[in-house]
């Protein structure tokens, strides 16, 4: 078999039985193609899936680029009679649409999604479920600049670095608009952790630009969706809330751009969620984060202030509480340790750039390698934060349900050691969900 040019990309064939090597075939051979190597030995051509799909247990796959037809995703995973209809995803996706203050992006989207399979009488079914979203505003013309030449510090030149090809209009699977389908999954995720756990996932604007809340401003045991969801911006405290919002304003008459933070919490998490290792429960909420559009920076407990203290303060002290649990003092850990969840609060922070379309001409490169400028035209955020603040959420539910039904499958196949775990859940606290078929 002739050797694949350069521009056929190859699939790596992992042999059977040891030793062996590799061929390379095309990547439109059949999956299921055999053939031997040498006499004896046989190898099966396995082609894997170009980062699409999140999680191991509760699995998600998103799909489309921001000017195609849709954008959306495919649930598997998910247990049975679960309550669910496309209502309970609209929440979460009405939050993360455009369009939705003057200091988002313009863009004009209902966001409105459909659940095409899964789902039964208003019950998942186990199987797979298909959400979908209809693009229905998009300015293709407005990227005709964007074609021609590079975005300073954006995905265009490392897609055609990669792929030598690139869907140029709203930066096509780089865009934003990817994420619906992370939050659509996010939803649902949230919903089961709640009902199986009791777990709350709440994120909101803690730092734009120069603008910080203080830490002691927000208490993680009580503050609420409400309080976050009372401005545009999603920060709790009125008055930093409002100092933010100027400080996106002062931007984006200018044709420019800002970042922030957005800090989320986690009430409520079982203990022992999280694998030790590999799989250290934050460093899978790294991977998450890290995965956002924008996101630059990531945090959990006391971070790279923690660097700041001797091991004597920065410890966090056990004691039994008057219920008889095992708590701690200070939560410094940010309610993980060794990888896994202690019972606390877990909190994190995730950092995002400014915005990298900005409406001021830049120097760059052509897609001729010839320097150009470049004033870039189309609809963009002049901060993301706000808009980040349900994909972060989104994004820690996932980790979540995913960690917690490992935990389960593993954990808790046969009884427990009673004096030192705790079940997750209980059948007297989870409700039995069952469609009527009267």
């Amino acid at each position: 078999m002739a050797a694949p040019t350069s521009s056929q990309p190859v699939a790596r064939v992992l042999p059977r039985g040891g030793g062996g090597g590799f061929r390379a075939f095309p990547e439109s051979a059949p999956a299921s193609l055999r053939f031997s190597v040498g006499r004896r030995r046989a190898a099966r051509l396995e082609v894997k899936a170009s980062a699409n799909v999140f999680g191991n247990y509760f699995q998600v796959a998103t799909y489309g680029e921001s000017h195609g037809g849709g954008v959306g995703c495919v649930i598997s995973g998910c247990p049975p009679r679960i309550p669910l209809t496309e209502a309970d995803m609209q929440v979460e996706l009405d939050r993360r649409r455009p369009g939705q203050s003057r200091i988002t992006t313009p863009r004009k989207e209902t966001d409105t999604c459909k659940i095409l399979s899964g789902t039964h009488e208003g019950m998942t079914t186990g199987t797979p479920i298909h959400v979908f979203v209809p693009n229905t505003d998009q300015r293709g013309g407005d990227y005709s600049e964007m074609a021609k030449a590079y975005r300073p510090s954006h995905a265009d030149a490392t897609y055609d670095f990669k792929y030598g090809v690139r869907a140029v209009q709203g930066g096509g699977r780089s865009s934003a608009r990817e994420t619906i389908g992370r939050v659509a999954a996010g939803a649902l995720a949230k919903k089961i952790l709640k009902l199986k756990s009791g777990v709350e996932i709440l994120a909101f604007v803690s730092k734009v630009h120069q603008v910080v809340l203080p830490e002691d401003v927000v208490d993680y045991d009580t503050v609420t969706m409400e309080q976050i969801e009372s401005n545009i911006v999603r920060c709790p405290d009125p008055e930093y809330a409002q100092k933010m919002i100027d400080a996106i304003d002062k931007v984006r008459v200018r044709g420019d751009s800002i970042g922030g933070v957005v800090t989320c919490i986690a009430r409520n998490v079982p203990r022992g969620i999280g694998s030790p290792v590999f799989d250290k429960l934050e460093a899978e909420l790294a991977k998450a984060m890290l995965s956002l559009p924008a996101s630059k920076g990531f945090e959990i407990g006391s971070g790279f202030a923690g660097t700041d203290y001797t091991g004597s303060e920065h410890n966090d002290e056990f004691y039994m509480d008057g219920a008889g649990n095992v708590r701690t003092r200070t939560n410094r850990s940010g309610g993980v340790q060794g990888g896994i969840s202690n019972g606390e609060i877990i909190y994190f922070k995730v950092a995002f750039k400014p915005t990298a379309t900005i409406g001021k001409k830049q120097h760059t490169v052509s897609r001729e390698h010839e320097d150009v400028e470049l004033l870039a035209r189309g609809r963009h955020d002049p901060c993301v934060v706000p808009r980040a603040v349900p994909m972060v959420e989104s994004m820690a539910a996932l980790v979540l349900m995913d960690q917690l039904m490992a935990h389960i499958a593993q954990c808790e196949m046969f009884p427990l050691n009673l004096a030192l775990q705790e079940p997750v859940g209980s059948a007297s606290s989870v409700p039995a969900f069952a469609p009527d078929l009267s």
